[in-house]
């Protein structure tokens, strides 16, 4: 009497091998999709800069005041809620302030209410690293103080902020038109750190650009 016996086949090396290379290819190209992603944010936080620093010099063209400290701004943009600077020729307060019609916010407004950028109110409009944009003067103690009017960008890592400097600046966090703020938890103070050399990957850190 004979017995049929059921023989179990495998994968033979070939067949892994030929899944082992389709893994392969499928992480290669989600890692540099990642990448392409990164790289697009990256370039994302310079464009920023430019067209909001190019609104900023129109505003000032056209209305002969800084945006933020306008001092008739109301009457200008013809909005009698509209929120008047000091007209001082400075954007005072913190540039991550959350307060209604302090200059760091009514910056953003008083562009809106020109058409020079997009929104409406003056919340800070947010970056590509879901951060904030903000602007101020004088960012800093004294003993690394970035003089004049700053744009700085929060929620950025060493990484991204590594790249930026060394692709636009000096490659040095802490000297330059492009400076690094640790955010130390605090996304909007405005301490200056030590720069992102001595920072690893995935700490927060804000960046501000001298305007």
């Amino acid at each position: 009497m004979s017995t049929n016996t059921k023989r179990q086949k495998g994968f033979t090396l070939v067949e892994i091998a030929i899944v082992m290379v389709i893994i392969g290819l499928l992480l290669g190209g989600a890692l540099k999709g990642q990448e392409m992603i990164e790289n697009a944010r990256t370039k994302r936080v310079k464009a920023d800069f430019d067209q909001i620093l190019a609104a900023f010099f129109s505003y000032q063209d056209i209305y002969r005041a800084l945006p933020g400290d306008n001092p008739n701004a109301s009457v200008q943009h013809n909005n009698n809620q509209l929120g008047n600077g000091d007209g001082r020729s400075t954007v005072n307060n913190n540039w991550g302030s959350t307060t209604d019609d302090q200059e760091t916010r009514l910056f953003w407004e008083h562009l809106r209410e020109a058409d020079l950028i997009a929104g409406a109110g003056q919340d800070q409009p947010q970056n590509a690293f879901g951060g904030i944009i903000g602007v101020q003067n004088d960012v800093g103690p004294n003993a690394n103080q970035m003089n004049g009017l700053s744009m700085c960008f929060s929620n950025l890592d060493s990484d991204v902020t590594r790249i930026i400097d060394n692709q636009y600046d000096d490659g040095n966090g802490t000297t330059g038109t492009y400076r690094v703020i640790q955010a130390a938890g605090n996304a909007r103070n405005t301490n200056v750190d030590s720069g992102f050399n001595n920072h690893t990957a995935g700490v927060e850190q804000v960046l501000c650009i001298q305007m």
